[in-house]
């Protein structure tokens, strides 16, 4: 009889892990090639802009952007790590931040050609789904809603990744949509939303750049006729910094048409996966009843670089990449698990890639579907010691100091108001909250009633 249980218990552990399915996020690697380490600690890399490099190592220091050793370092970590994972997720921003003089259309393109390089080289037999980044166009930031020569050369850098239909696309507005590892029943829906960043000049006062919300509309309605799941991908998030309160990265008509596009079609979307603050948090998307609907995983960066927006204190970051399981039936977001680097022991002693948490087991949640997100933010805005370890894994272990009122506020408000005027009236309340000494209670309270707002 044992040994007949014994059977039953390996052909239900078999069958478990034939549901489950991985792939790896890799985001933000802003590959700075005039890395060097030098007696002078102004002028390691231009990416510092003359902040002092004074602990600069092989791979890399908290004033620059990544070097070769560090982008190299990554991805044969995730070969280490995972090294045949279903899918790859890559979603932009290869440059260093450098004033537009410095680069130039041909020094993007060739970084843009070389981080390719190295990630087909490492997983010559992987899928690589790979969005722009704000920082992957000359000028930066200022990507257009038509076809030009950037789109078209990396259309063609990525030809092996594209399908002819994807090219198409994505040579009209640097966005396309394919079926997820081919399947039926499956999609990838891969967006360009520097189309709506704030910093983007070019298409402010367009009403749909590139057509790109009519034509995700159209994929979205088909999904839903042909009982299709969906994943989608992006660089720039709808919605505010947590780091910096107030600062929003759409302009305020598209953070609406995006929003409203998730809550019409949120039935079939089965996660969403940017990049763009080089920190690790997440978006929640609620419907009118206030129930969780959807959730953007904002995956950390590989670059450590110390961000300049004004307002934000110590804002680097250690390196990390990012494994997702999910179900292979449902593509439900299982798990999430987050590898990084402790820059300064890897510098001082070669260190390596290292497990930094699993967010099922961190904060007690049975998978990172909407409704575990949702309890997990609830855990972070109620309770100072969930709240610290969300604080301490949004830098990457980078920054242990103590999240106080304050940033209990920013990073709440931040993760669960996408919209404009919900995220304002998070702050307001918060503030009048902290005044009276109820915020934990407050945000309880908000959780419940944000949705009618």
């Amino acid at each position: 009889m044992s040994t007949v249980r014994l059977l039953l218990s390996y052909l239900l552990f078999k069958e478990v892990l034939a549901l489950s399915g991985n792939f790896w996020h890799i985001t933000d690697q802003h590959w700075d090639p005039t890395y060097n380490p030098n007696n002078n600690p102004e002028l390691v890399c231009a990416s510092s802009g003359k902040r002092p490099a004074a602990n600069a190592g092989i791979f890399g220091d908290y004033a620059c952007d990544s070097p070769w050793d560090l982008i190299n370092s990554s991805v044969y970590a995730m070969k280490d790590i995972l090294p045949d994972p279903d899918f790859i997720v890559w979603t932009g921003d290869d440059t260093p931040h450098v004033p537009n003089e410095d680069l130039g259309e041909v020094a993007v393109l060739n970084i843009i050609r070389n981080l390719t390089h190295i990630i087909t080289q490492v997983f010559p037999d992987t899928k690589v789904y790979s969005a722009l980044g704000n920082h992957d166009y000359h000028p930066k930031s200022q990507l257009p809603a038509a076809q030009n020569y950037i789109y078209d050369q990396i259309a063609e850098i990525w030809q092996h990744w594209l399908d002819p239909e994807s090219q198409g696309t994505f040579k009209k507005g640097g966005y396309y949509t394919e079926k997820l590892l081919n399947r039926t029943g499956f999609r990838m829906l891969v967006l360009n939303t520097n189309l709506y960043y704030d910093q983007n000049k070019v298409t402010q006062d367009m009403d749909d750049p590139a057509g790109q919300f009519s034509w995700a509309d159209k994929v979205l309605t088909e999904a839903t006729n042909n009982k299709e799941k969906v994943y989608i991908i992006g660089h720039v998030p709808p919605g505010f910094f947590e780091k910096k309160r107030s600062k929003p990265w759409f302009t305020p008509k598209f953070n609406k048409l995006y929003l409203d596009l998730i809550q019409k079609h949120h039935s079939v979307i089965l996660g969403q996966f940017f990049g763009h603050h080089h920190t690790d948090s997440f978006r929640m998307f609620y419907n009118s009843e206030g129930s969780p609907i959807s959730a953007i995983f904002l995956s950390p960066g590989v670059t450590p670089w110390k961000t300049t927006l004004p307002g934000v204190k110590d804002g680097a970051n250690n390196p990390g990449i990012r494994v997702f399981e999910y179900d292979t039936q449902t593509l439900v977001v299982k798990d999430v698990v987050t590898y990084y680097l402790n820059l300064t022991r890897a510098n001082a002693a070669r260190g390596r890639w290292e497990k930094e948490y699993r967010l099922t087991e961190s904060f007690r949640v049975p998978d990172a579907s909407p409704a575990s997100m949702h309890q997990a933010l609830e855990r972070i805005a109620s309770d100072s010691c969930y709240l610290q370890k969300y604080y301490e894994f949004n830098s990457v272990s980078y920054d242990l100091t103590e999240c106080n009122n304050d940033c209990r506020v920013d990073h709440v408000c931040a993760a669960r108001e996408a919209d404009f005027e919900k995220y304002e009236r998070c702050l307001q309340g918060a503030a009048a909250a902290i005044y009276g000494g109820l915020l934990p209670v407050l945000f309880v309270a908000l959780s419940l009633v944000s949705a009618n707002w």
